[in-house]
């Protein structure tokens, strides 16, 4: 598959924890999630910038930044992933990936190149197949989870609290199961309207995730929950 390179933000302090960063959005995703924003991502469609273009970019930010997002659609749908994070450590910066977890066996051949992961949790295991649009989804996600798990990989997992899909009990739920894997890092993201949700949530329904009564009984299992 060619590098499929979508768009890249040149400078993020919240996409990479600890690290200032720049971030590489690759085209495709198997995933049709209902609540993704970035749905013009999913397709895999012909590139909008060169590999090289976004490489030479990123020559010009060495000592200005410290690392590297792969993103995306699914970054590990790229055959010449392992090949563009070697060049990236080779300009001497830590790398990351956003991944959704459903490509387990491709996610352990690039340990080695990797320095951090973030882990898409879309939803409690019995509401994968509705949250992902695709079937039998949550068992490479869980598989993607174990072997994070027995890793010495630093990772987190972070949910979307989409009020249409999910409450704030289905969010507890995450919590405990998560916890009860070993998970020590669970982050909570907010909901975020796009233009072509023709039906978007309230103010009030993507605030609800994150009053004190939905937030207390999730801080008691990760007393540093993480919110973006």
């Amino acid at each position: 598959m060619a590098r499929t390179v979508a768009g890249l933000v040149p400078f993020t302090s919240i996409d990479f924890p600890g690290y200032l960063a720049a971030v590489v959005f690759f085209q495709g995703c198997p995933l049709r999630c209902p609540f993704c924003h970035n749905p013009n991502l999913q397709p895999l469609t012909d590139s909008t910038q060169d590999w090289s273009t976004t490489l030479n970019f990123l020559k010009t930010r060495r000592k200005r930044l410290d690392g590297v997002v792969f993103s995306g659609g699914e970054p590990l749908l790229q055959s010449d992933l392992p090949h563009m994070l070697m060049q990236i450590k080779d300009l001497g910066f830590k790398t990351a990936l956003h991944t959704s977890g459903v490509y387990p066996e491709k996610l352990k051949e690039i340990f080695p190149l990797l320095d951090w992961v973030g882990l898409d949790i879309k939803g409690p295991w019995d509401k994968y197949d509705i949250l992902c649009g695709r079937k039998k989804m949550a068992e490479k996600v869980q598989e993607s989870l174990k072997i994070l798990i027995e890793s010495e990989l630093n990772f987190e997992c972070r949910t979307t609290c989409d009020p249409k899909n999910l409450k704030p009990t289905d969010i507890l739920h995450i919590a405990k199961d998560l916890k009860s894997l070993g998970v020590r890092t669970y982050a909570l993201q907010k909901y975020h309207t796009f233009p072509e949700d023709k039906n978007p949530p309230s103010l009030l329904d993507i605030e609800s995730f994150f009053s004190h009564e939905a937030l207390g009984p999730v801080q008691a299992i990760f007393p540093q929950l993480i919110i973006r």
